[in-house]
């Protein structure tokens, strides 16, 4: 993970702690082509986990770490991420293994930011 990819991951801890009251423990962050690759581990608050551990709550809580996510990110467009890269926000892909507290966020730009911050 190069410099850039680094604070890359720190703004997205920062945003989903802002907007979603904490941010995942660990991030790893890779840029290919077009995309920042987030994977994220610690992501479930204590309340979450417990969510998680009923059938029912589980397709909830699945739904609030993917969809809403997603929306979150419409709703409050990235412009810290857009400075760092000097690239605007496309769109969002997100899932996450809740038995695991695993995820992934894959950010697409519309520049080539790979070629752009390669070392």
């Amino acid at each position: 993970m190069n410099k850039v990819e680094a604070e890359f991951g720190n703004l997205v801890k920062a945003f989903r702690k802002r907007h979603m009251g904490k941010g995942p423990r660990e991030i790893r962050t890779t840029f290919c082509k077009h995309w920042a690759i987030c994977e994220m581990e610690g992501n479930l608050s204590p309340v979450e986990k417990f969510i998680a551990s009923a059938v029912d709550g589980k397709q909830a809580l699945r739904s609030a770490r993917t969809e809403m996510v997603k929306e979150m990110y419409r709703l409050h467009r990235p412009v810290e991420m857009e400075k760092l890269l000097g690239a605007n926000f496309v769109d969002l892909f997100v899932d996450i293994d809740l038995d695991k507290d695993i995820g992934m966020s894959i950010f697409v730009f519309d520049e080539d930011i790979e070629k752009k911050f390669s070392v």
